[in-house]
């Protein structure tokens, strides 16, 4: 076991952690903004990315119907564990929402597609793609309700959907192999140029936002016993209660081989950055979300590696 967790390490996390620590360092040490990046990450290297996996994707059609029903279930699962956990705790409306947050959206974009990449080759990075898509449109849907609850818009929250290029590259790559075209092959080297930048800069912003979670204004604050009890929460669901609940429901399932790894990675990991842009947007708890997203990244540089190396 500990020589698959030190091969896990230096074959996945090492390759992981430089672009890591550079984007931690040069936000640390220039100030730099992260904005632009996020945008030519969000509306440019994403799609391509997006793009290109499908269209080269060995899926079948029972991957993506397995991966469609796995999210729906592990959403209501987590939602139901979460609720029940913040009324066992009798946190306030706002921590309720925060936790949901916290449980409900990992990093699976700007992290988790890297890690797979590099830990289950390119037929992990072929499974990971519907999911990955789907996780795009939860956040920007039903996150919002979960963040906002009393002023939600169920229009603005459909209206999101088509702001996202990523949707609109996961169309057109279905379109065309579905319809047995391709792109002329110097288009389609373009395309596979844009999204080979993509990990490195994913990861690069990912350091970044690090350092910007905690050096923010959360990072100072003093936190009441009902933020410390919803911190721990939370830190529990993500950490422990929502990689088992996501075990358990991939062996009810019947899920196996590179698919029930992939998923099972990707559902583990940690808070998702966007979550504590809902919750400052919406008033659920922003403080308690931001820790939860810093501590989790901590903690999943040891998890992960662990959870791979049994995988494996």
């Amino acid at each position: 076991m500990l020589s698959t967790f030190v091969h896990t390490i230096y074959q996945v996390f090492l390759p992981i952690s430089l672009p890591v620590i550079g984007g931690a360092l040069i936000k640390r040490f220039k100030k730099m903004e992260t904005k632009p990046l996020s945008t030519l990450s969000l509306y440019l290297l994403s799609p391509a990315l997006i793009f290109e996996t499908l269209m080269h994707a060995d899926i079948s059609y029972g991957d993506v119907t397995q991966t469609v029903l796995f999210t729906i279930l592990n959403m209501l699962l987590l939602w139901a564990l979460a609720a029940g956990l913040g009324k066992l705790l009798i946190l306030p409306a706002a921590e309720r929402s925060g936790l949901t947050l916290v449980a409900l959206f990992t990093n699976c974009v700007n992290y988790g597609l890297p890690l797979v990449l590099l830990a289950f080759g390119q037929a992990g990075m072929d499974k990971a793609s519907v999911y990955v898509i789907l996780q795009i449109i939860i956040v920007n849907t039903i996150g919002v309700y979960f963040a906002a609850r009393s002023h939600f818009s169920m229009k603005q929250a459909a209206l999101s959907i088509f702001k996202l290029p990523s949707v609109y590259a996961a169309a057109l790559a279905v379109l065309l192999r579905m319809s047995g075209w391709s792109l002329p092959e110097g288009l389609e080297q373009g395309v596979s140029m844009v999204s080979g930048a993509y990990s490195s800069v994913a990861l690069f912003i990912l350091g970044a936002q690090m350092v910007s979670v905690n050096t923010g204004g959360a990072a100072k604050a003093v936190y009441s016993a009902v933020a410390q009890k919803a911190f721990y929460a939370g830190m529990s669901l993500r950490l422990v209660l929502s990689p088992l609940a996501s075990m358990l429901l991939l062996l009810l399932m019947g899920v196996h081989g590179t698919l029930f790894n992939v998923i099972l990675i990707l559902s583990s990991m940690p808070a998702a950055v966007n979550a504590v842009i809902l919750a400052e947007q919406f008033d659920a708890a922003p403080k308690v979300v931001t820790r939860c997203i810093l501590w989790t990244t901590l903690a999943s540089f040891i998890l992960l590696p662990l959870m791979i190396g049994w995988l494996s």
